[in-house]
């Protein structure tokens, strides 16, 4: 699962989906990615859990499967900003042992 989320473009469609249902068409639009690049990511994410489809008329629209794949993004993007910033430490800094 952690390696799924080690793709940017990835993380680029569940960072979208944070904020509701969307298309694949309206994440290509977004995030300015062909659909079918779109559409492959999508068949990751929802085989791995993280998403979920519902079918509407002619269009499927993806969400995230729960809260807890918002929270586990969150974490993710908050790790790397620490990385980045060198805000990191051991585990033992963290937790005073």
């Amino acid at each position: 699962m952690m390696k799924a989320l080690s793709t940017g473009s990835r993380l680029r469609i569940l960072d979208r989906l944070r904020d509701g249902a969307q298309a694949v068409e309206e994440l290509a639009t977004n995030l300015e990615m062909e659909q079918s690049a779109i559409s492959h990511q999508l068949r990751v994410l929802r085989h791995l859990g993280f998403v979920v489809s519902e079918r509407r008329g002619r269009q499927v629209f993806y969400s995230l499967y729960d809260a807890h794949v918002a929270v586990l993004l969150e974490e993710a993007l908050s790790h790397l900003q620490h990385v980045r910033l060198g805000l990191g430490g051991t585990a033992n800094a963290e937790t005073g042992s």
